[in-house]
């Protein structure tokens, strides 16, 4: 499964420090969702390399977030639910693109995807 755009995202400084303050002001994890994802519980911070800009279509926030609390709602801890959601998120994305191309990925693309992306995180 492909990285993004050849190792350019999460390259903008002020992104990560936005997302470092915020969760640092607001004791939250951030979840700034764009070419880098950037995650980020004021102490830790995670940039994204998975997904693509065919993924910002309407209703892909809601698949995230619904991958990110169906995490906590198993028990894992916020900050570790929102890095393994948005990776998935995007390597789920990037599976999407790959059968149906990056311009016509739509947010069912990505949740019907989801599964494979987790299998490839554990093929056994």
């Amino acid at each position: 499964m492909g990285r993004g755009d050849g190792g350019t995202k999460g390259r903008d400084p002020v992104r990560r420090r936005s997302a470092e303050w915020l969760a640092r002001e607001t004791a939250a994890v951030v979840v700034l969702k764009g070419a880098g994802t950037v995650v980020s519980d004021g102490r830790r911070t995670y940039v994204n390399q998975t997904g693509h800009s065919g993924m910002a279509t309407g209703g892909a926030g809601d698949v995230l977030t619904g991958v990110i609390a169906a995490l906590i709602g198993q028990k894992m801890q916020a900050y570790e639910a929102a890095v393994l959601a948005v990776f998935l998120h995007g390597c789920a994305g990037e599976l999407a693109g790959h059968e149906v191309g990056r311009i016509s990925v739509t947010a069912v693309d990505i949740v019907d995807h989801l599964g494979a992306a987790i299998a490839e995180l554990d093929p056994a």
